[in-house]
């Protein structure tokens, strides 16, 4: 006599399933990349340069919109790249050649677009030399309190444990930074971009208070 299968245990549902439901789902998956992945975190980083350095420097809006699409699509990969680990180590409980070339393939990816990015990054610094070169002022006014604004935001995204005060200061302490250099932004939109990703590493530093575990 065959003895039935016991049913599969169900996933727990979800509390909503609507739209706005579907948004806090995504805001809450991006945040825990940002939260628990290093390479996500060195990212955002880097995507808070790109919006001081865009800006700073009047850009066309081809190259606008390369920067900002290659930074959002560096994001895109990462979290990706992220669920698939997530996925495999779910699936595979021991060591498989196959699950880690799937990891390495996975991670690959991302590295190909963040190496085309320094390479597009590269070529557009190149083209606009004479721009950069010929705006010594906006460019000192810019490194002055952007690279403070960058130290914040690193202090943010930090996997060290430290009190909420600090995080509190350090975001801040960006935001009246970046406010000090919208008057004189040449792209408000990388001026928005640069916000985005402060409130993102914001967010991401409560999580980790709210949910600490070790990396």
């Amino acid at each position: 006599m065959t003895v039935p299968a016991p049913p599969r245990p169900q996933f727990p549902s979800r509390r909503s399933n609507g739209l706005f439901a579907s948004f806090g789902h995504a805001w809450a998956g991006l945040i825990h990349t940002v939260a628990w992945q290093r390479n996500m975190r060195i990212h955002l980083i880097s995507g808070v340069l790109v919006g001081l350095v865009g800006s700073g420097i009047p850009l066309g809006l081809a190259e606008k919109v390369t920067l900002i699409f290659c930074v959002l699509l560096i994001f895109f990969a990462e979290i990706l790249n992220s669920a698939l680990e997530q996925l495999v180590d779910l699936a595979v409980q021991q060591f498989d050649e196959k699950a880690r070339l799937t990891k390495d393939a996975a991670a690959a990816g991302v590295l190909v677009l963040a190496g085309g990015t320094v390479v597009i990054f590269a070529a557009i610094l190149i083209n606009y030399w004479e721009t950069v070169r010929t705006s010594t002022d906006a460019i000192f006014r810019q490194v002055a309190l952007g690279l403070p604004l960058a130290g914040c935001a690193t202090v943010l995204v930090l996997p060290q444990p430290r009190p909420a005060a600090v995080d509190m200061l350090a975001f801040l302490l960006a935001l009246g930074l970046l406010a000090l250099t919208a008057p004189t932004s040449a792209s408000l939109v990388f001026t928005a971009l640069t916000a985005a990703l402060l409130v993102i590493a914001a967010a991401a530093a409560r999580e980790r208070r709210r949910h600490p575990r070790t990396e």
